[in-house]
């Protein structure tokens, strides 16, 4: 299937959950009828950290909580690549303080807007937001980054290793990735729009994700978290896995 009819529903898909305010799924929690808060904390997040953020930066379309894994520190630089609505950038920015910055990175201007209005509405002096195709070329300038996260948004990509590369680009020597993604325990036998837009579909076997960051540059990549997320025949069959992977450049 053509990236670009991919690329174009996606932007589709998560522009409507941008104006609606909450995502239908990429959560077992949403699909169950649950609140975005309930669903955040079914994949991992402290509810009590939550409060600490822009309410309307939670919209349940999360597959884990690369936060609690990163290791944030005071005055550090950070990316966060798919940013949606803002939640990992405000959780981010709480953590890294004024004398730090936080760069969120989406491709869909209706999560840009909402985002910016977040950090507006809030204060959030130390945050970010700018458009960019994390394939094509993060806009961000190389060597300039102390951690990159991203939360379930690689595996909507259809070039996996061309983000990973552009991920390495942007990190310093020694910097950090912390990734919340699904994987699957088999490739797609065939590719479905809805699926893919629903964060199935373009998920790797997990041994093809670890070896596309070895492609990419990344070197002893490991995996913090792993647990079932879905299995059955609404995802073409595959159990699906969501992990927390970090790596280093």
């Amino acid at each position: 299937m053509e990236k670009d009819i991919i690329k174009k529903n996606v932007r589709e898909r998560y522009g409507s959950i941008a104006l609606a305010g909450s995502s239908d799924c990429c959560s077992p929690e949403c699909c169950s009828g649950g609140t975005p808060v309930q669903a955040a904390t079914l994949v991992g997040y402290d509810a009590k950290e939550l409060e600490s953020v822009p309410q309307a930066s939670i919209i349940g379309a999360s597959c884990g909580a690369p936060v609690g894994f990163a290791n944030l520190q005071k005055g550090e630089m950070v990316v966060d690549l798919g940013s949606g609505a803002g939640i990992d950038v405000f959780l981010s920015a709480n953590r890294v303080g004024m004398s730090g910055r936080v760069i969120g990175i989406d491709i869909t201007e209706e999560m840009l807007d909402r985002a910016r209005k977040n950090a507006g509405n809030n204060g959030y002096a130390n945050v970010e937001f700018r458009k960019g195709d994390i394939e094509a070329g993060i806009p961000v300038d190389g060597n300039s980054v102390d951690a990159v996260i991203s939360n379930c948004v690689i595996n909507l990509t259809t070039d996996k290793v061309a983000a990973f590369r552009e991920i390495h680009r942007i990190l310093k020597s020694g910097g950090r990735m912390v990734i919340s993604d699904l994987v699957a325990d088999r490739k797609a036998d065939s590719i479905n729009l809805e699926r893919w837009s629903s964060c199935i579909d373009g998920a790797l076997a997990k041994d093809d994700y670890l070896a596309s960051l070895k492609e990419a540059g990344f070197k002893d990549a490991s995996v913090l978290e792993e647990r079932q997320f879905m299995s059955g025949e609404l995802i073409g069959g595959r159990k699906i896995t969501s992990l927390v992977v970090r790596a280093v450049k």
